[in-house]
């Protein structure tokens, strides 16, 4: 038996350095077995494939840049982003789940398409920089979104004559707990081992505290 593997390589551009990555393969299935003489052993067989730039002509500056930030993930992202706000703004992420969306669907779409078009729009993908400035905005965004939830509930418990380590423990918990038990319930039935559910309850709990 054969199988075939579908992996996307962008062109490379004149400046731009040669390219290696590997091909992992595990846990075989159907009584397949892997050759321990091959790169990787009994566990896993192991690809490496190098992508030769021969394009000539660019600049030093060219290269400089490709290296620092690699050019071809500030390319793939940008491509990323550009889908990411896309989907965000359609029924259901495309347009051919929009052409057979629902009342209801259309209702929850346009309930929340300020916020997720926010985001999609303020939060870049992960292909930057391994995922780090996706994981900077990120924590930005909390960080915010914090401040405007605890400044809307000190008002609050100042209109409703409620002391703030009252509302804090009630309705700040409650309100960032909720989500939180959506989102593991979800996570817990997606995942084999549910440990995104564990991480996610317990974030959840961290910030509670």
């Amino acid at each position: 038996k054969t199988a075939e593997l579908t992996i996307t390589i962008l062109a490379k551009k004149a400046g731009e350095r040669s390219d290696r990555f590997q091909i992992v393969l595990e846990e075989p299935t159907g009584g397949a077995e892997f050759n321990p003489d091959f790169d990787g052993g009994e566990d896993c067989q192991r690809l490496t494939i190098t992508l030769a730039n021969n394009v000539v002509g660019g600049t030093a500056i060219t290269t400089l840049m490709d290296k620092i930030f690699n050019l071809d993930e500030l390319r793939q992202g940008t491509m990323l982003w550009k889908e990411q706000v896309l989907e965000a703004f359609y029924v259901g992420g495309s347009k051919e789940e929009q052409d057979n969306a629902g009342f209801f669907e259309w209702i929850n779409h346009l309930v929340w398409i300020f916020w997720t078009g926010l985001f999609a729009i303020l939060t870049p993908p992960p292909a930057y920089l391994g995922g780090w400035v996706c994981f900077v905005v990120s924590l930005g965004h909390i960080a915010w979104l914090t401040i405007i939830i605890g400044d809307l509930a000190e008002l609050f418990g100042c209109v409703a004559n409620i002391d703030d380590n009252i509302t804090a423990i009630s309705f700040v918990a409650m309100g960032t707990s909720v989500p939180d038990l959506f989102a593991s319930m979800t996570a817990a039935k997606q995942d084999e081992y549910a440990d995104a559910s564990i991480v996610n309850v317990t974030g959840s709990n961290s910030v509670n505290v």
